[in-house]
């Protein structure tokens, strides 16, 4: 039997049980100690990091019967203790552990897992870039008018931390050339949240802004590259010599000790090169290498023809989980199909998530389903540079606005966010496929061909037997 299956066996068994069920109910209530939580506070004196003046005789009751609850579940799962106690002194880590617990406290076991806050906010920082990609969802150039002042930018952050998000990763625009970067970043590392940005690179190849950036607390540098041919990577990226700068700063970081990952967006420019690019990511020592999606929407509408056919992207992910088993860095995609491919060339052995790269099992298709496919709306969510919040980067649907109203009310009562948590909803043949609770389709791409999140994606096999009627026109629609 697998760690993964015994987990979801275990929680399932806990959750349904009334007695421990109503004492967890407790736990994810709000702490008089000035912890987002009961839960948060147990976990943080579980690692040794409370205060001896937050222990009272209430919070050492609550530690003693959470203390005979964890011990219970690493016996079962066969989890050592030291190792657990030794990963959650890791803020962002027991962040991750609080999230899961709460939303299984409040929601029970769902497949896919409803959670009470997401795992990872995408903030478009800004809509000021350096580069000119011609594949750039967010159409980025200059700023846009009224974008967040840093006092509204630390605003956001506070709420994050309030509702317990375990990691924020800053993207664009370019982030990094905005004055307000490093202090943002400053201030999600103090609350203890995982700050992480995605960047076309170039800042970086300045050493002291890398050692700065490092004081400030960020943890992971996402590296757009998309070709290992400076040539093509600079006609895609618009800027002649974006490559050889790009580079720079990837070798800075390594240099560095922090953890990179190369990110390619794939189309019919590049999509022969994915072997070279793992192979570049093994020379230059990174930690992973990602395929993204190509989404036809910013710039991207400009350029749907450079789009992958179903065949060729299904080729795509075969190469990519080959890749995956056999590199020494850590290879993904941001297709949910990659869940099914794996699925499939393993006879069911393998299976790999999108937005996870957990260890070869017998019995992954359970947890894959407990993770759900695409994430939009339901894992993670976007803020954009004015405060607006959509479900994804590439999904342009305004569902709240943070300067009107909290993050927790835009994520718990948006009606976009309800019908993307639920698969059910999907329309054929995504909706009628046997893989859609670990794929379900990407639902970016579904909007951005039909102007429907619940329609299929034309990128897989099953969903381009659908008519497209692909957007032509820039949308910023309210639900």
């Amino acid at each position: 039997m697998s760690l993964e299956v015994d987990v979801l066996r275990f929680t399932r068994r806990v959750v349904g049980n009334s007695f421990v069920r109503n004492i967890m109910r407790r736990l994810a209530d709000g702490d008089t100690h000035g912890y987002r939580s009961r839960l948060e506070h147990v976990l943080c004196m579980l690692a040794g990091v409370a205060s001896p003046h937050d222990k009272s005789i209430e919070c050492m009751i609550e530690y003693r019967l959470f203390d005979s609850f964890i011990k219970l579940a690493l016996r079962c799962m066969n989890i050592n203790r030291e190792e657990f106690e030794a990963g959650i002194r890791d803020p962002s880590i027991r962040r991750g552990i609080e999230l899961v617990l709460r939303s299984l406290i409040l929601y029970g076991v769902t497949v896919p897992q409803k959670l009470c806050s997401p795992f990872l906010i995408v903030w478009n920082f800004t809509n000021k870039c350096n580069l000119r990609c011609k594949h750039c969802y967010q159409d980025a150039s200059h700023p846009l008018p009224g974008e967040l002042t840093l006092e509204e930018k630390l605003n956001v952050v506070g709420q994050l931390d309030r509702v317990g998000v375990p990691l924020i990763a800053l993207s664009g625009g370019e982030p990094t050339i905005h004055p307000d970067f490093l202090r943002i970043v400053e201030e999600g590392s103090r609350r203890g949240i995982y700050m992480a940005v995605a960047t076309n690179g170039t800042r970086f190849s300045n050493m002291g802004f890398v050692e700065r950036a490092l004081k400030a607390g960020l943890k992971y540098v996402e590296v757009s590259l998309d070709s290992v041919n400076p040539e093509i990577h600079d006609e895609i990226r618009g800027v002649k010599g974006a490559w050889e700068e790009t580079i720079r700063g990837v070798k800075n970081l390594v240099k560095m000790n922090v953890s990179v990952g190369l990110a390619m967006t794939v189309t019919k420019l590049n999509y022969r090169e994915i072997e070279d690019m793992v192979k570049l990511g093994e020379e230059l020592g990174v930690k992973r290498v990602i395929f993204f999606n190509f989404i036809p929407t910013g710039r991207g509408r400009d350029i749907v023809k450079l789009d992958l056919k179903p065949a060729e992207r299904e080729e795509l992910l075969k190469k990519v989980y080959e890749l995956a088993r056999k590199s020494r860095v850590q290879v993904a995609s941001t297709a949910p199909q990659l869940a099914r491919v794996s699925w499939q060339m393993s006879s069911g052995s393998d299976c790999l998530p999108t937005h996870f790269t957990p260890p070869k099992s017998q019995s992954l298709r359970a947890l894959a389903e407990f993770i759900g496919g695409c994430g939009a709306g339901r894992i993670y969510a976007a803020i954009q540079p004015d405060g607006k919040v959509t479900p994804c980067v590439f999904l342009p649907i305004i569902v709240g606005d943070l300067r009107t109203e909290t993050f927790q009310e835009i994520w718990n009562n948006s009606l976009v966010m309800e019908r993307l948590r639920d698969k059910d909803l999907l329309k054929q043949p995504c909706g009628v496929c046997h893989y859609k609770y670990i794929c379900g389709g990407c639902r970016a791409r579904a909007y951005a061909y039909f102007n429907d999140f619940l329609a299929a994606d034309p990128g897989c096999l099953r969903g381009s037997i659908v008519k497209s009627s692909l957007i032509t026109q820039p949308i910023q629609k309210s639900l």
